[in-house]
C-alpha cells in the first residue's frame, strides 16, 4: 500500500522528507513530511507559515517532522514545514513577496489569478481534496502580544464543528474561539468542505523559543491523540494541564486616532471594567486617547508597535458573560466618551489578519480580505 502526494510517494510503514513541487513555479517547493503508519487510521494535514513571519508554528511542524515515525502514527499523516516559502525567503511580514496578498485570505484560491491564489488552489485541490483533519499552526506577528489560544471552525456542518471542539479541547491553552467564517482563511474554508480543522496560536513579536515551539508541538500530538491518528509510548509525558474553555465574546477595540501607542497590559490578563488598556500619544506626547472598557474582559492579544494608524485593531478581548452593549457587529459601541468597534467573535480572526496586518504594512483594499 503507497500513498502519493503530487510528486512524493510513501508506502505503509515508512516516512519520507522532500519537496512538494508547485505547478505554477519552479523558484519555490514546499518542504514535506509524510508518515504511512503501520496501523489504520484518518489522513490529516499539519502545516506551518501559513503566515511566513510566524516562525513558532513553522519550528514546530519541522520537528515534529523530525521526532515522530511510522510507529507513532494511525493512518497517513502530512505535514509542510512552510507553505508561504516566497514570503519566508524574502522576510515579508505575513504576506507573499510575489503579490502582497495574505494567503489565509485568498481561499479557495484562483488558478488564473496571482502567486498567492495560486498557491491556495493548490492547497484546495491537492491537499484539503486527500484528508479528513487539519491542524494549521500559528503565532502572532511582529507587531502583536497574544497569548496561547486555539480557533475551530464554527460554521460549517454541526458534526464538522462538533469535531473541532472536541479538537480544541484537547490544546493545552485558556481558551478557544469558534470562528463563523466559513470563507477566506485556509481553516475555514476546510472546514467548509467538512474537515474537521482548528488553528493553534501560540508566540509573538515575530520571534521563537523552543518553549513555545515544544508546547505546540505537544497540542498538536494530543489533537492527533483525540481523532485517533497518534498512538504512542514515546510521547506519555504529554499531560494536558488545563482544558480550554469556549470564548464566548471576542471583540476588537479600533484606533479613533493615528499616533504612538502605548499599551498598558499584556496579552492574558484580565482586565477590570473602566481600566486602562492603554494611550494614544501625538508626536509631542500628548494623550490624544484612552483605551478603556466597560465590561471586564480577558486580552487574547493587542497591537505593541508604536506607530499605528487610524482605524485599526489595537486590542482583541474576550469574555464569558453577556455583552454590556449587546450591538450587531458592524455598530459602534459607545465606551467612555469614544466609538470603537465592537465585533463579535465571528469576525475575530478575519479582523486580525486582513485589516490588522494591512493596517501595519500600509496596504492597499487588495490586503484586506475576501
Amino acid at each position: 500500500m503507497s500513498f502519493t502526494l503530487c510528486n512524493l510517494t510513501v508506502k505503509k510503514g515508512e516516512k519520507i522528507q522532500g519537496y512538494l513541487d508547485l505547478p505554477f513555479t519552479d523558484e519555490d517547493k514546499l518542504p514535506c513530511t509524510l508518515i504511512y503508519g503501520d496501523r489504520e487510521g484518518p489522513t490529516v494535514l499539519v502545516d506551518g507559515g501559513i503566515h511566513n513571519a510566524e516562525y513558532v508554528g513553522i519550528e514546530c511542524v519541522t520537528g515534529l517532522g523530525q521526532m515522530l515515525e511510522p510507529s507513532d502514527i494511525k493512518g497517513i499523516l502530512i505535514m509542510i514545514h512552510l507553505v508561504n516559502v516566497n514570503g519566508f525567503k524574502a522576510r515579508t511580514v505575513s504576506v507573499s513577496a510575489a503579490d502582497g496578498k495574505n494567503l489565509n485570505r485568498v481561499f479557495p484560491g484562483d488558478p488564473n489569478g496571482t502567486y498567492t491564489d495560486k498557491l491556495a488552489y493548490f492547497m484546495e485541490k491537492e491537499l484539503f481534496s486527500k484528508i479528513d483533519y487539519y491542524i494549521d499552526v500559528h503565532n502572532g506577528d511582529w507587531f502583536e502580544d497574544l497569548a496561547p489560544f486555539i480557533y475551530c471552525v464554527g460554521n460549517a456542518a454541526p458534526e464538522v464543528a462538533a469535531r473541532a471542539v472536541e479538537m480544541a479541547k484537547a490544546a493545552d491553552v485558556p481558551y478557544y474561539v469558534a470562528s463563523g467564517s466559513n470563507t477566506g482563511g485556509a481553516y475555514n474554508y476546510a472546514g467548509s468542505l467538512g474537515i474537521p480543522s482548528v488553528l493553534l496560536e501560540r508566540g509573538c513579536y515575530g520571534l521563537w523559543s523552543p518553549e513555545e515551539v515544544m508546547a505546540s508541538q505537544k497540542d498538536v500530538r494530543n489533537i492527533l491523540r483525540v481523532i485517533g491518528a497518534f498512538d504512542s509510548d514515546r510521547f506519555l509525558y504529554d499531560r494536558q494541564s488545563q482544558v480550554p474553555r469556549h470564548m464566548t465574546h471576542a471583540h476588537y477595540v479600533d484606533s479613533a486616532h493615528s499616533g504612538c501607542w502605548f499599551p498598558q497590559k499584556r496579552a492574558g490578563q484580565v482586565v477590570a471594567a473602566g481600566e486602562l488598556l492603554g494611550v494614544m500619544k501625538d508626536n509631542f506626547g500628548n494623550v490624544i486617547e484612552e483605551v478603556r472598557l466597560d465590561e471586564p474582559c480577558i486580552i487574547l492579544y493587542q497591537t505593541v508597535s508604536y506607530s499605528v494608524p487610524k482605524d485599526s485593531p489595537l486590542v482583541a478581548y474576550g469574555h464569558y458573560d453577556d455583552c454590556v452593549q449587546d450591538k450587531d457587529a458592524d455598530e459602534h459601541a459607545h465606551q467612555h466618551e469614544q466609538d470603537y468597534n465592537h465585533v463579535h467573535e465571528r469576525d475575530l480572526e478575519e479582523l486580525h489578519e486582513s485589516r490588522g496586518v494591512a493596517a501595519v504594512l500600509g496596504a492597499d483594499n487588495e490586503l484586506h480580505g475576501i
